[in-house]
């Protein structure tokens, strides 16, 4: 299929483009495969590029002659486009609506861009399990890396390599996956240095109504605790859901079979309800209308900041059981591949400094949702515009960096990253040149050879000039656990995402180059007064020398 089959009219003069907060735009509209593109010949005027990838949703108006189209995309942007002409309107509006809603992989734009910056680091190499279990094998022996998912036969949603018990067989580890939903036995996710306590995650294990286990894998779980020593099961559902899903073949551990396992329910939701609550709090934040009591009463109707409370809660609970019981965990919930990363993830950002560094970031998303097989195409493949009925889209990666965002917020001067890096992995898993959060598990990017045909997004962040873009001025490195507030006081809505488009951000952006500038001055009188210190030093040295007959 050609893109040129799909494209009605593929220019239009006269075009008229409304942002708020940026003045009007008159130009030439034009379609390509991938792009939207507005281009004025005023002086000094931006161009828009808009992939049709970012577009969720669109409507059409007419008055007259005059045809507006309103692009409302997935990084909550909303732009209006007056178009003079009805036919042309309406072919500009159906194509956009083909073009956006592509099912085939292979056209993806990823696959056609090349970049116009020399790619210095090649993202795809930067973060490979070999490499992480390098720095495992420095602190402990106690873990080996298995190939028993090279072809991914095991677990269609695991890496080919995982990181186990020393001691557990390979022949183990199938048939503990035979027990676990997906066949996501369970694995390492962290190894805590300080105390050598670890965090595990996995998928449900298959119980049933008849209450079946498996030996291999109480084996599997029970190698991961020092003697004398007891372990902590969170399960991300509550104690009803987790009966339920025995009836259709899942279920939990039981205290007969996991003795030396404790297990403790602390419910996150599930997808459905996360699109929902997502829809909810964006059409809050876009009416404008309402007064304060009515705008309380939609953002509190969404339930956004109780699921950032909840998963905050559990990552909470998950790092104090590790650092303050000196106990190990294993985190899981249906599948695994959502509230699980959530809370596994942000439990490192609590425990581990180097998490909070922009590599290490990049590392634990590569590690705790691309390789751990959250199913970012399926994921984010609407946002909160969509007009299509939700199938398996949710928010969980956003609210992963919401609730990062929040303990930013609360530490601001631990972390190397500002929130400008988290919104920019919030624009990239939904729409994106990079082939980065393309497919739903590496199982499936391997077999679109992604690191052959697309470039990674971390090849773009890892520049110099893109690190320094994305460091928070603040960073002092801080080596301790943090542990963050979750009362609902010490939530906020996060503006940089949900309200940057409704409001102006230039005294913000002032706010910051002054408070840049300062840190800046500050560092250059600090060197002066270590040089003038050294000086002085030099002089006394050199006093009694001087005073010698």
């Amino acid at each position: 299929m050609e893109f040129a089959e799909l494209i009605k009219t593929p220019r239009v003069d006269g075009v008229v483009l409304r942002r708020p907060f940026l003045p009007t735009v008159e130009g030439t509209l034009c379609l390509t495969g991938h792009h939207l593109i507005l281009s004025s010949r005023q002086d000094n005027t931006e161009e828009l590029w808009l992939l049709h990838a970012n577009i969720d949703a669109i409507e059409k108006r007419f008055v007259g002659s005059l045809g507006t189209i309103i692009v409302k995309c997935k990084d909550l942007r909303v732009i209006q486009l007056d178009i003079p002409g009805m036919e042309e309107c309406l072919n500009i509006a159906s194509s956009i609506e083909v073009l956006s809603t592509l099912d085939s992989v292979s056209l993806m734009y990823p696959f056609f861009y090349r970049p116009m910056f020399q790619v210095i680091e090649d993202g795809w190499k930067s973060f490979l399990p070999e490499d992480a279990f390098k720095d495992l094998e420095s602190m402990t022996e106690e873990w080996r890396l298995s190939d028993v998912n090279k072809d991914y036969s095991v677990c269609s949603s695991y890496p080919p390599l995982v990181a186990v018990p020393k001691d557990v067989d390979d022949d183990t580890l199938r048939k503990a996956a035979a027990f676990r939903h997906g066949g996501r036995f369970p694995v390492l996710s962290y190894y805590h240095k300080k105390n050598g306590m670890v965090m595990m995650r996995s998928g449900q294990p298959l119980t049933g109504t008849n209450g079946r286990r498996c030996k291999e894998d109480e084996k599997l779980i029970n190698a991961t605790l020092r003697a004398g020593k007891r372990g902590y099961i969170i399960d991300t559902r509550t104690v009803s859901v987790a009966q339920q899903a025995k009836a259709r073949g899942g279920g939990f551990e039981s205290e007969a079979n996991y003795p030396q396992w404790r297990r403790i329910h602390k419910a996150i939701e599930r997808s459905s309800i996360l699109q929902e609550s997502l829809i909810k709090l964006v059409e809050a934040c876009n009416d404008q209308s309402h007064s304060m009591d009515r705008w309380l009463s939609k953002l509190e109707a969404s339930n956004w900041q109780t699921h950032v409370k909840e998963i905050l809660t559990t990552a909470c609970l998950a790092a104090q059981c590790i650092d303050r019981e000196g106990a190990s965990v294993l985190v899981h919930g249906t599948e695994g591949t959502d509230s699980t990363l959530q809370v596994t993830s942000l439990a490192q950002i609590i425990l581990d400094p180097a998490c909070r560094t922009i590599q290490g970031f990049q590392a634990l998303v590569e590690r705790e949702w691309l390789q751990a097989g959250h199913p970012f195409q399926q994921r984010c493949s609407q946002s909160a515009y969509s007009n299509s009925k939700p199938r398996c889209e949710a928010p969980v990666f956003l609210l992963f960096l919401d609730c990062v965002w929040q303990i930013l917020r609360q530490f601001p001067c631990s972390f190397q990253f500002s929130q400008h890096f988290l919104v920019l992995l919030f624009e990239h898993a939904y729409a994106s040149q990079f082939g980065t959060f393309m497919g739903n598990s590496a199982s499936e990017r391997s077999k679109l050879n992604l690191s052959q045909k697309t470039v990674s997004l971390w090849s773009w962040v890892n520049r110099p000039q893109e690190v320094e873009r994305l460091s928070n001025p603040l960073y002092e490195a801080n080596c301790l656990v943090i542990w963050p507030s979750v009362a609902p006081q010490s939530l906020l809505l996060w503006e940089g995402v949900f309200l940057r488009w409704k409001r102006s951000s230039r005294c913000l952006d002032e706010a910051y180059d002054e408070m840049v500038h300062i840190i800046q001055y500050n560092k250059e009188l600090q060197n002066k007064v270590n040089n003038l210190r050294r000086q002085l030093a030099q002089l006394e040295t050199e006093e009694p020398l001087l005073q010698t007959p």
